[in-house]
C-alpha cells in the first residue's frame, strides 16, 4: 500500500463528554500525531506540495472522555498461540482500569473467542487488582487460549446481555480481524461498544505495529540455543548445530537471533529462496573451511522443497511441514554421501520460549501497551490496534493492520546485516 492511500483515521462512538477522573498527567490533544515516516527525505515530496505527511494517532489519556466508569463494564480475552506477556497485558489493563478511572467490573473470557460463544458455556473470569496482582510473574494466561473462528452476532449477543462498553483482544491478524468483525457487528446493531486490540504475535509480523510484545523475550530465550548450537558444533570434528526458531511467514526472531549471536553462519527464513542444493553446497564450503557450521532456521523456510501437507489448522493456517527435521535429515544424507563424517545436533525451543514469563524490558513495554488501550476505550475509540511506532505509542485502525503481513525486505538494510553476521552467501538458490 502507497503511503499516500495510508489512511490512519481512528473511528469513534461519539463526542467525549465525560471529565477524566485522572489528574496530574499529561492529556494528549485530539490532533496529536505521530509521523508515519522518519526520514526528511520520505516527507519532502509532501512538504513541497503543501500537504500533510501521513500520521497516526498518538496514544495516551484524554482529559475528556466517552465512558461513565461508574457504571462501565469491560471484557478481555486472549486468542491464539502463546506468548511472553500476556499476562503483564492483563493486569495492566485490569490495573489502570481500576486504579486511573475507578471501573470495578471487569471480566475475562475464557479460552480465546469461544469464551464469547453460547454453545461452550465458559464462565467468565472475574479480573480485579487483588486477582491479577502477580499474574505478570508467570508465562502463558490466565484466561486460556484458543485458534478458530467463533460466530461474530453470538459473540456480540454475548456482549450486549453483559453490557460490556469494552472489549480488549489480545492477538495476532486473526483475532484482530475477528475483533473488527464484532466492533462492525455492533455498529450495525447501534450498540456502543469499543473494540481494541493488542497486537500479539511472537512472530513480530502485523503490519504498522514496529514491535509487539514478548518479541525481544523470544530473542533472548533464542539466544540460548543459538549458544548451545554453537558450543557443540565447535565440541566435534566437523560439527553442525542446527536450530528451528519460530516464524512461519516471517523470520524475524531468526533474524535477530543472529545478531544477538553473530556465531551463527546461516540464517534461513521465509522471505529468502533457497535450494537444497544452494545451500548444501555453502555448507559443505564452510565445514572445509571452518570445521563446523550453526544455522538457524525458521519454521516457515523452505516450504517449498517439501511435499505439502494440505491440511490446515483451526485458524484456518496451512500446516507446514517440519523444516527443521527436513534439513537433518537432508545434511546426514548428503555428508554421508560425501563420505564426509559429522557431528549434527538438532534444536527446537519453540514451546518453550512462546510460554516463557516476559523479561524485564517486555513486561514495561506490556505495561505501556495496556495503559494505552485503556486510554483509547476510555476515549471511546474502537475497531483499533495499540500500536508502537517512531518510539511512541500510537492508534492504527485495525483494517490496516491485517492488510499485509509484515516480512523481512530481502533488499532492505536488516536483512544486508544479517548477510554481514553470518557470511553466508546472498544467493543460495
Amino acid at each position: 500500500m502507497a503511503a499516500t492511500d495510508l489512511n490512519f483515521e481512528i473511528a469513534r462512538l461519539g463526542a467525549c463528554n465525560i471529565h477524566s477522573p485522572m489528574s496530574g498527567v499529561r492529556f494528549v490533544r485530539d490532533g496529536e500525531h505521530v509521523l508515519y515516516h522518519s526520514s526528511m527525505k520520505e516527507i519532502e515530496g509532501y512538504l513541497q506540495c503543501n500537504a500533510a505527511p501521513p500520521g497516526m494517532e498518538l496514544a495516551g489519556p484524554r482529559e475528556k472522555i466517552y465512558f461513565d466508569p461508574s457504571s462501565l463494564r469491560c471484557g478481555i480475552v486472549t486468542c491464539g498461540g502463546l506468548c511472553p506477556g500476556l499476562n503483564d497485558v492483563i493486569r495492566a489493563i485490569v490495573m489502570s482500569l481500576h486504579f486511573h478511572y475507578g471501573v470495578r467490573q471487569v471480566y475475562g473470557f475464557r479460552f480465546g473467542y469461544e469464551g464469547l460463544s453460547s454453545k461452550y458455556n465458559h464462565e467468565p473470569m472475574e479480573l480485579t487488582p487483588e486477582t491479577t496482582s502477580r499474574i505478570h510473574e508467570t508465562g502463558g494466561t490466565i484466561l486460556g487460549s484458543s485458534r478458530g473462528n467463533q460466530d461474530v452476532a453470538d459473540m456480540v449477543d454475548t456482549l450486549e446481555r453483559m453490557n460490556i462498553g469494552i472489549l480488549f483482544a489480545l492477538g495476532g491478524d486473526g483475532t484482530l480481524r475477528g475483533a473488527t468483525a464484532i466492533s462492525r457487528e455492533a455498529q450495525r446493531r447501534g450498540l456502543k461498544l469499543s473494540v481494541i486490540g493488542i497486537p500479539k504475535t511472537i512472530d513480530n509480523d502485523i503490519s504498522y505495529v514496529q514491535k509487539s510484545f514478548g518479541f525481544e523475550t523470544a530473542v533472548s530465550e533464542a539466544k540460548r540455543a543459538t549458544y548451545a548450537a554453537h558450543s557443540e558444533a565447535t565440541g566435534a570434528r566437523n560439527g553442525i548445530g542446527l536450530v528451528k526458531l519460530m516464524g512461519r511467514d516471517s523470520g524475524f526472531i531468526a533474524a535477530y537471533s543472529v545478531l544477538v549471536d553473530s556465531q551463527v553462519n546461516f540464517c534461513l527464513v521465509p522471505e529468502v529462496a533457497f535450494t537444497l542444493t544452494g545451500f548444501l553446497e555453502a555448507l559443505e564450503k564452510r565445514l572445509r573451511h571452518r570445521g563446523h557450521a550453526v544455522i538457524v532456521v525458521a519454521e516457515g523456510a523452505g516450504q517449498d522443497l517439501m511435499p505439502q501437507t494440505g491440511e490446515r489448522d483451526a485458524s484456518g493456517n496451512v500446516k507446514y511441514g517440519d523444516i527443521g527435521f527436513f534439513l537433518r535429515d537432508a545434511i546426514k544424507d548428503h555428508c554421508k554421501k560425501q563420505g564426509v563424517d559429522i557431528s549434527l545436533k538438532y534444536i527446537d525451543p519453540s514451546y518453550i520460549i512462546r510460554s516463557l514469563q516476559a523479561n524485564p524490558h517486555d513486561s514495561a513495554f506490556c505495561l505501556l501497551l495496556g495503559h494505552s488501550a485503556v486510554h483509547a476505550g476510555m476515549a471511546g475509540r474502537t475497531d483499533m490496534v495499540v500500536s508502537n511506532w517512531n518510539q511512541q505509542f500510537t492508534h492504527v485502525p485495525i483494517e490496516l493492520a491485517v492488510s499485509a503481513r509484515k516480512k523481512i525486505d530481502p533488499h532492505g538494510w536488516f536483512w544486508s546485516s544479517v548477510l554481514q553476521t553470518t557470511g553466508q552467501p546472498a544467493d543460495m538458490r
